[in-house]
């Protein structure tokens, strides 16, 4: 069996892939507590003594927003932490998948596959970027965008927030002037299945098999779960994200690779 080093494994999509792919691979978690990614020493530490075949690093800064203020923090995790992990890893000569995200791209002149050129806008974006940069060619490059799942008490994705809104009988604001693509989280655990059983060192797409605004996502949403749909009130990019971090204004993220593993639309991973 295939033995799969991972750090990020209690996060939103870590804790679904390990739930899911339990019986296919021997995962080995190495959190933060037992592995600052952020300090060389201790990573080189706990590689060197782990027995695995594939690192699967999830690991990352993820607060869009927030790493306007952190910028220091967001590079130091998403670049370096990157960097010391990935070093570490190639020196036992072992396998490395970097989870990364569309944010990498800036939004104007989409559709993005996995031969378009990368544009940053926001620094969680520019981290993300930088990191895809220390591991490209040696590394495979996994990108995925708006995930979400049915459950997960931790932390909101979208589902869970909008149903948590309209649910508690709450107003939503939804943006209508720009476009996401929103994954369903079973999803990118299956895809990742076959390309740990299949490495190679280059670029994949797990995303969506659809696009869509804000707002009809969230229209999506009420119609599945048989919500209010009057509770949700468009709204432009401008005045939602005011003060906020730049995102990209039309990510319609596609794959022109992943011929394996077929991807749910957002109605068909929300049913």
């Amino acid at each position: 069996m295939l033995k799969v080093a991972l750090n990020g494994a209690s996060g939103l999509v870590g804790s679904r892939i390990v739930e899911l792919l339990q019986n296919n691979f021997q995962f080995i978690d190495l959190p933060q507590s037992q592995m600052d990614i952020t300090n060389s020493e201790q990573v080189n530490q706990v590689v060197s003594k782990t027995d695995f075949d594939i690192f699967l690093h999830l690991a990352a800064y993820t607060n869009v927003d927030a790493a306007e203020i952190n910028q220091r923090l967001a590079y130091k995790i998403n670049v370096e932490g990157t960097r010391n992990i990935f070093q570490a890893v190639t020196q036992k000569n072992k396998k490395f998948i970097y989870i990364s995200t569309g944010f990498v791209f800036d939004g104007e002149n989409p559709p993005y596959d996995e031969s378009s050129q990368p544009h940053p806008l926001s620094t969680y974006a520019k981290t993300k970027w930088q990191g895809e940069e220390v591991v490209r060619s040696r590394s495979m490059i996994v990108r995925i965008e708006y995930p979400y799942r049915a459950k997960y008490d931790l932390k909101k994705d979208l589902l869970q927030t909008i149903r948590s809104l309209i649910g508690n009988n709450k107003t939503v604001y939804a943006v209508t002037d720009s476009i996401i693509t929103p994954t369903f989280i079973d999803d990118i655990a299956f895809g990742l299945k076959y390309l740990l059983e299949n490495h190679s060192p280059e670029i994949f797409h797990l995303v969506g098999a659809d696009s869509l605004s804000p707002y009809d996502a969230c229209k999506t949403i009420a119609d599945v779960f048989n919500l209010n749909k009057n509770l949700i009130q468009p709204t432009t990019s401008e005045i939602y994200f005011k003060g906020n971090a730049i995102r990209p204004k039309n990510a319609i993220i596609k794959s022109i690779k992943n011929h394996f593993y077929k991807m749910k639309t957002f109605k068909q991973g929300l049913t």
